[in-house]
């Protein structure tokens, strides 16, 4: 397939890409929905944690964008082996953003959520490296997303430092 600039060639592709983006925000949700609650409020907290209102708008906004970005890449066409690299790194990246909640909140673990959100960093700057050449576009709609996930690094590991 080559590239378009006009309307949305496949709405239902678009609207698959961006519900299987929210899904795994979704999954990450509903651990934290659950039962952090006690543990999570017992931790300390370093005084630029955003408050708990923030959070659902701005993974909402994020997922919306990546699912766009998803698409973007998707509608390139899947015969070519670059789309393909790009696909399979962007599944990647999700799996270990649905994996870190279960892990931080679920396992009770900042020190093993660490290790998943700095995996999830690396795989989400090698995803938006293999978007680039294929639609820069969809590159571009992944930078937030990296600037959010750099923040949350941040968070985890001061999380961790001020509960050692």
């Amino acid at each position: 397939m080559s590239r378009s600039t006009g309307l949305v060639r496949s709405p239902l592709r678009l609207l698959g890409a961006v519900l299987l983006c929210n899904a795994a925000g979704i999954a990450g949700a509903l651990v934290t929905a659950t039962g952090p609650s006690s543990w999570y409020e017992t931790l300390a907290k370093p005084w630029f944690l955003p408050p708990p209102f923030v959070f659902a708008p701005v993974w909402t906004l994020l997922y919306v964008m990546m699912g766009i970005a998803l698409y973007l890449i998707w509608m390139e066409g899947s015969d070519r082996p670059d789309v393909r690299r790009a696909l399979s790194l962007f599944a990647v990246q999700l799996a270990l953003n649905a994996l870190w909640s279960p892990v931080f909140f679920g396992l009770q673990s900042p020190a093993l959520g660490l290790v998943v959100i700095l995996l999830l960093f690396g795989a989400v700057l090698l995803t938006v490296r293999q978007f680039l050449p294929v639609r820069k576009e969809a590159a571009w709609l992944l930078v937030p997303y990296c600037i959010w996930i750099a923040f949350a690094t941040v968070l985890n590991t001061s999380i961790l430092l001020l509960n050692a």
